[in-house]
């Protein structure tokens, strides 16, 4: 929408991960160096966490996109709510081969087979697992007893567990003692600094043809940087609602006032509204005197709070009493004329 108008040949400031848009800030060179040295060991498992929105799937589809398909065969993994049957069958349609209606042996058969076959043509796999967070422990042992896949001098089968920074959390647990002796390179992506950001965003805009508009000032970068903390799809979601505003408004310039009016629009549109908003909590109220059968109430001692609650009970009492005695004249006037009634109590 805004991109004619502003001279630019696609959104610079889309939300899905697109490696032509990839930036290399301190921490995501750094990351990409793990990366790579790890996929030079050819073995074992690279573990890298980040941020939700850190830039990770970014990160590894730059990657791949540095790989030849000849060398590298590889599969990838994004529904991680699965338990350790399912991420088996997962692993094996990942890779393109049938896992409907056969048994777990018949899978590993089927996976080992065609690892050794990509072996042989010289192809190494890699399986890439996203959201590894949500693993459940069972889930991360069937992951590292494929890893068993090998030959005499090589493994079949290299993982990358790319995950939020809960996975460490996983990955030091007692029981993953196995894995953490298998995992060869690991790293912490971080956010961006204030430079970063501003070369982040002027590094967007001129992958798509930007000329200098619009123009951002400095009390604007800052703006931006103190709402998004430097986390790569927060600035894509800001900047891209700030060129919205500035095409329906006329803008060519920003400052730091005009960032602060998109991130209240945004801030209004997550408000929930007052009619589904959950009603609040009654004040505490001191505990309601409970009366006797034949107490009498007087409305002048208790506040309103204190005798509602003895009305109901009252209340309740009369309705019973007055079922009670229903069932009685029905029953009265059921009774034959002669024959014993509830009320006739002879005993002869």
């Amino acid at each position: 929408m805004y991109e004619s108008f502003y001279g630019l040949s696609a959104k610079p400031f889309r939300l899905r991960p697109d490696p032509h848009f990839f930036f290399g800030s301190k921490g995501h060179k750094r990351a990409m160096a793990y990366l790579e040295y790890g996929l030079s060991q050819g073995e074992g498992f690279i573990v890298i966490t980040g941020e939700v929105g850190a830039g990770k799937t970014t990160l590894v589809r730059n990657l791949f996109n540095k790989l030849s398909s000849e060398q590298i065969v590889a599969a990838h993994i994004v529904n991680t709510h699965l338990d350790s049957d399912d991420t088996l069958r997962m692993v094996v349609s990942a890779f393109g081969l049938p896992y409907e209606n056969v048994s777990k042996a018949d899978l590993l058969t089927r996976l080992e087979q065609f690892l050794r076959a990509s072996d042989q043509q010289g192809r190494r796999a890699l399986l890439v697992v996203d959201e590894a967070q949500n693993l459940k422990p069972g889930t991360v042992e069937e992951l590292r007893m494929l890893s068993n896949f090998q030959t005499d001098d090589k493994c079949l089968l290299q993982t990358f567990l790319i995950g939020q920074p809960e996975f460490r959390g996983t990955l030091h647990s007692p029981g993953m003692q196995q894995l953490r002796q298998r995992v060869i390179a690991s790293y912490h992506l971080g956010p961006m600094d204030a430079e970063e950001t501003r070369l982040y965003i002027e590094h967007r805009l001129s992958t798509v043809g930007w000329k200098g508009d619009p123009r951002f000032s400095d009390g604007a970068h800052d703006a931006i940087f103190a709402y998004t903390g430097g986390i790569p799809r927060k600035v894509n979601t800001l900047c891209d609602r700030i060129l919205l505003m500035g095409f329906l408004e006329d803008m060519h310039a920003f400052e730091e006032s005009d960032v602060a009016n998109v991130i209240g629009d945004i801030a209004e549109e997550f408000e929930v509204p007052l009619s589904a908003a959950p009603a609040p909590a009654p004040a505490a109220s001191p505990a309601p005197r409970r009366a006797q059968p034949d107490a009498e109430l007087d409305g002048d001692e208790l506040p309103l709070s204190d005798t509602s609650p003895l009305l109901d009970e009252r209340m309740m009492r009369l309705e019973k009493s007055v079922v009670s005695v229903l069932n009685i004249l029905k029953k009265i006037v059921a009774t034959p004329a002669g024959a014993n009634s509830p009320l006739n109590h002879n005993n002869d």
